[in-house]
C-alpha cells in the first residue's frame, strides 16, 4: 500500500479548472517530482494533499485511508514563502509547532537539537529568526516541517534562494529522510534537482498531467539531439555535416545539435580525420529540455 495515493482529483474555481483529474502514487521512501510552470496546478494539488482545500472530485488516500484531522500529525509542509515569526525565538516557535502535531516537549526538544546540530547551527536555538540570514531562516523553516517526524512531507521550492553550500546541506537532509522511509512530494523549477532526487515525476500544464512516469523511462521516449565533442585541435566543417543543425564552440570543445542519432557517427568520423578525440558523447535529453518541449512553446 502506497503512503500517498491521489486518484482523479479535480478542483474548480468558478469557470476555471485548477486541477483536472490528476492521479499519482508516491511510495515509502520516495521523492516524487511534481513539476510545471506557474499556474499549472501544482500548488492547488499540494494544498489538497495537505487538506487545506478539498477536491471537488476524486480522492486522496494516506496509507489507504481518506483525509481526517488525525492525518495532520503525519504530514509535514515546507512552503515556498517564509511563514514563521521573525521576532520569536527559534526554539519557542518550533517547539510550539511540534507540540501542535502531538509531540511531547521533551521529544520535540530532542528533535530540534538534532536538526540544529545536523545543519551545524546549534547556537540558533535561542536566537530570534530575524537575526538569521535568509539561508539560515530557510533551514529553520525546513526543521519546522520535519521536527515532528512526519511520514509524508510536501516540499515546495525547498531550495529557493539558497547558496550552493546550503543547497547541498538541505539536499543531504532530504536524502536522509528518504533513507528513513519518509514519503515526499517535491515541487521545484530546478530540473537538475529533480533529476538528482526523483525517480518518478508528473509534469503539469494548464491543470492537466502532460507527462507522467519513471524519469529514466520517460527520457528514453525522447530522441537524443545533442553531441558533446572534445578534441585536441579545432575541427573544421562540422556545420556542413548532414543532420547537424547547430554547432557551438566552448572551452571544453563543441556542443552540437543534431536531427537524429545517425548524425553522431558522421561527426565522430569527421573529427577523427582531423585530430585526436578526447570526448564523444550523444547526450540523453535533460529534464529541462523535455519540459521545454512539452510546455515551453505554449507557456504564457
Amino acid at each position: 500500500m502506497k503512503p500517498l495515493k491521489i486518484e482523479q482529483i479535480y478542483k474548480q474555481y468558478g469557470d476555471k479548472t485548477a486541477v483536472n483529474g490528476i492521479s499519482l502514487e508516491v511510495g515509502e521512501g520516495e521523492i516524487y517530482g511534481l513539476l510545471g510552470a506557474n499556474g499549472a496546478g501544482k500548488t492547488t494539488t499540494m494544498r489538497m494533499v495537505l487538506g487545506l482545500i478539498f477536491p471537488d472530485g476524486g480522492q486522496i488516500l494516506y496509507n489507504g485511508k481518506p483525509y481526517s484531522h488525525n492525518q495532520l500529525q503525519m504530514l509535514g509542509y515546507l512552503p515556498e514563502e517564509r511563514g514563521m515569526y521573525p521576532r520569536v525565538r527559534v526554539s519557542d516557535q518550533l517547539l510550539y509547532l511540534a507540540k501542535l502535531r502531538g509531540m511531547s516537549k521533551r521529544d520535540a526538544d530532542q528533535s530540534l537539537k538534532y536538526w540544529l546540530e545536523k545543519f551545524g547551527v546549534p547556537e540558533y536555538y535561542n536566537k530570534k529568526l530575524e537575526e538569521l540570514s535568509k539561508g539560515n531562516q530557510q533551514k529553520i523553516q525546513f526543521i519546522a516541517s520535519v521536527i515532528h517526524k512526519p511520514k509524508i512531507v510536501i516540499l515546495d521550492e525547498a531550495f529557493s534562494g539558497l547558496d550552493p553550500v546550503n543547497v547541498e546541506l538541505l539536499k543531504a537532509a532530504v536524502k536522509e529522510l528518504r533513507e528513513e522511509g519518509t514519503t515526499m512530494l517535491f515541487s521545484t523549477h530546478r530540473m537538475e534537482h529533480v533529476e538528482e532526487l526523483c525517480r518518478n515525476i508528473t509534469i503539469m500544464h494548464r491543470s492537466n498531467a502532460v507527462l507522467q512516469g519513471n524519469l529514466k523511462e520517460l527520457k528514453g521516449q525522447y530522441p537524443r539531439e545533442r553531441v558533446m565533442l572534445g578534441t585536441e585541435r579545432t575541427v573544421k566543417g562540422l556545420e556542413t555535416l548532414e543532420g547537424v543543425t547547430h554547432v557551438q564552440r566552448n572551452e571544453s570543445g563543441y556542443e552540437i545539435r543534431i536531427e537524429n542519432e545517425a548524425a553522431g557517427g558522421l561527426i565522430l568520423r569527421h573529427a577523427m580525420e582531423q585530430t585526436e578525440v578526447r570526448r564523444f558523447e550523444i547526450m540523453e535529453p535533460t529534464l529541462n529540455e523535455i519540459f521545454i518541449k512539452l510546455v515551453g512553446e505554449n507557456h504564457e
